[in-house]
């Protein structure tokens, strides 16, 4: 055999998979942990920024269209991982039934609490919508996490 067919053979060896995760893709696995936190962190700092900036009824929006932006997050994440379980049948079962009532309720719920800011608080409207845009922002400082995490190991 020549030296390249033999770097060939060598090139698709397996090796066996580590059990143990690597720390990047640790790293990776908790971000749906900490969009949460980075959502309540902006959440407030903003609310309070708003109420400063733009007065009482826009913060109030603000602050209602956050606090519905992180109960649709928690709640698209627990139908996501409820739908996975059932599809992969792990964990505990649930009713695929009760996931596709879960998943439209929370929209039912969201547009009531929505409807109910909107006519208590006609001025909140911009902020409402500035508030609803609250997991945008989180997941941009979740980005700008996992590259200062990647820069600094680099160095």
């Amino acid at each position: 055999m020549s030296d390249t067919s033999m770097d060939f053979e060598n090139s698709n060896s397996i090796e066996p998979a580590s059990s143990a995760p690597a720390p990047r893709d640790e790293v990776y696995s908790r971000a749906v942990e900490r969009i949460p936190q980075f959502m309540v962190a902006l959440g407030l700092v903003l609310s309070v920024a708003a109420w400063w900036r733009f007065g009482r009824a826009s913060a109030l929006g603000f602050l209602g269209g956050a606090v519905i932006a992180f109960l649709n997050f928690r709640w698209l994440k627990d139908g996501v991982s409820g739908l996975a379980d059932r599809v992969t049948n792990t964990g505990k079962s649930q009713s695929g039934k009760g996931i596709v009532a879960r998943f439209l309720l929370r929209y039912v719920l969201m547009g009531a609490a929505a409807y109910v800011i909107l006519t208590s608080f006609p001025a909140s409207l911009r902020g409402l919508f500035a508030g609803l845009c609250l997991p945008v922002g989180a997941i941009v400082c979740e980005a700008a996490y996992e590259i200062y995490l990647a820069v600094g190991r680099k160095n």
